[in-house]
């Protein structure tokens, strides 16, 4: 069992997501910090994309203040690396297969292996061209997380069987953000994801209240929250990092 599988044991995960260097290091690091003191169980690390294709309005902002604050791949790593010394629960990096290439895929993810990058998730990859980097993640011990999302259909129990660390469910269609509402039915995606592994799956995309955490812990197995966190940095900038817990605090106890 790796870090990842062992954070899901005997309780619901709260994932929180943050951008990297959003609207500095400095900040994200104060951020991280009182997500785990008020209960974050693992947490993703989004590292900045010119062009991220699976984020709404919210994400694709933060990216935009992140590199206009200077923020560089190699600067996040050696950000991480420092961050490692003190943060023991599982980090997950999510980002695009351009960032990775841009760096050299091996380069990169024997990298992550060295800071202690327990994940690596990459949207913009479909499961059928994950061997791209699946070779390379299994070299150094990376889990590569894959995604489900409700037009996956008859691909679930494929990439179900073939899941590392945990299952991402995407819960709606189209990109990330808060929604009012999630109306997809995701029971029966999750049926199927329990009849071919054992691996832990967690809902993201949209979930922005703690009624929504505690309605989609309920069948899965853990709750991932990005855009309702990246407006509280967008709101407080530099002084976010108490309103993050608080938020953090409030979902986790939903759970």
């Amino acid at each position: 069992m790796n870090k990842i599988e062992k954070a899901f044991e005997n309780k619901k995960n709260f994932i929180p997501f943050i951008t990297c260097g959003d609207p500095n290091l400095e900040t994200t690091k104060k951020c991280i910090f009182s997500m785990i003191e008020n209960g974050a169980d693992l947490i993703e690390l989004g590292i900045p994309f010119s062009d991220p294709t699976a984020e709404g309005p919210t994400i694709q902002a933060a990216n935009l203040r992140a590199l206009n604050s200077g923020v560089t791949t190699e600067k996040i790593l050696e950000f991480v690396k420092n961050l490692r010394q003190d943060v023991k629960i599982p980090l997950v990096f999510m980002t695009y297969a351009n960032v990775v290439f841009g760096y050299g895929a091996e380069k990169f993810i024997s990298k992550c292996a060295e800071i202690g990058i327990d994940g690596l998730i990459l949207p913009d990859i479909p499961f059928e061209e994950k061997n791209e980097f699946l070779p390379i993640c299994k070299k150094f011990g990376v889990s590569l997380i894959s995604m489900i999302a409700p037009t996956s259909e008859n691909r679930i129990a494929k990439i179900s069987a073939e899941a590392e660390g945990f299952l991402y469910i995407v819960s709606s269609l189209g990109v990330t953000g808060t929604r009012n509402e999630i109306t997809t039915d995701l029971e029966p995606i999750i049926k199927i994801v329990r009849q071919n592994t054992k691996i832990p799956c967690a809902i993201g995309f949209g979930i922005s209240t703690p009624e929504q955490a505690k309605k989609m812990s309920q069948f899965a197995d853990g709750v991932i929250v990005g855009s309702a966190i990246i407006k509280i940095l967008e709101k407080y900038g530099e002084n976010s990092a108490e309103k993050v817990g608080e938020f953090v605090k409030e979902m986790k106890n939903a759970l």
